[in-house]
């Protein structure tokens, strides 16, 4: 049986399961049956610890991946320490499976399953998935932008009325990934979670003028040391085309350059 010391138990609250959110994360999403089998089988080699849930998320077990049937429409996984549990996860109506390998959050779910003996011991069967969740995100260097020069976005905004103005802000921090703007508290209600905005333009020294789309991913207020307050909004590019990463990947590399070089004397 799987040992429950491998793993921190869950918190206590029902946990957050990508896999229920599709629309958000329709891209990590494997639907063939030869990615998921092999998905599947490197956590079978890894021995990877597995968390299962079910009563919508209010009971958990530990257990491991054993084994694929031969054609692979079947999956074996261990019994949890927990006898109660185990009795609780036959009866219930879904699993959802979530673990990580590499670095890398996996989840999957499956119906209803049924014990079996497998080499010997108890175990439990049930069918493979046909999704299976691989969430990997890219992670960026993320660079400070000079206090002195800081870089500045120009946003395509609408008041209330429905006309078109224009919003000037400092960024904090620019990557890959996205970017950190400086905002007044009193503009938060321009900067809703999840909020988007199609028609922004950022001036990169030496490399151009970078266009993108930006969404609002979280925003907290900051008191600097002379106590002013104001707001950072983290922001994602929303589907940023190769060139335009480029650009970005090119600006960052060469300020950090030029700052190491001054560093070290050398500027």
């Amino acid at each position: 049986m799987a040992e429950t010391e491998v793993q921190d138990a869950p918190e206590s609250h029902p946990p957050h399961f990508e896999l229920e959110q599709s629309s958000d994360y329709s891209k990590y999403l494997l639907y063939a049956k030869p990615e998921i089998l092999f998905v599947l089988r490197s956590l079978i080699q890894k021995g990877a610890m597995v968390t299962v849930y079910f009563d919508h998320g209010n009971a958990f077990l530990l257990t491991s991946l054993l084994a694929l049937s031969p054609d692979g429409d079947e999956l074996v996984f261990d019994l949890g320490s927990d006898p109660e549990m185990n009795k609780k996860a036959l009866l219930a109506d879904k699993l959802i499976f979530t673990t990580t390998i590499d670095k890398v959050k996996i989840q999957f779910s499956l119906g209803k399953p049924s014990q079996i003996q497998f080499e010997g011991r108890p175990a439990f069967r049930g069918a493979t998935p046909a999704t299976l969740l691989r969430l990997q995100r890219r992670e960026y260097f993320r660079l400070s932008t000079p206090i002195a020069t800081p870089l500045k976005c120009a946003i395509a905004m609408k008041r209330a009325d429905d006309s078109a103005f224009s919003l000037e802000t400092p960024l904090l921090d620019i990557s890959g990934g996205g970017v950190g703007l400086m905002v007044h508290e009193e503009q938060a209600d321009l900067f809703a979670l999840e909020s988007a905005f199609t028609d922004c333009k950022i001036a990169l020294p030496d490399e151009g003028l970078l266009n993108c789309s930006l969404r609002v991913r979280n925003t907290f207020s900051v008191t600097t040391k002379n106590g002013s307050r104001y707001l950072r909004i983290g922001c994602e590019f929303i589907d940023l085309p190769g060139p335009r990463l480029t650009m970005i990947q090119r600006y960052i590399t060469r300020v950090e350059r030029e700052r190491k070089a001054r560093l070290s004397g050398l500027g």
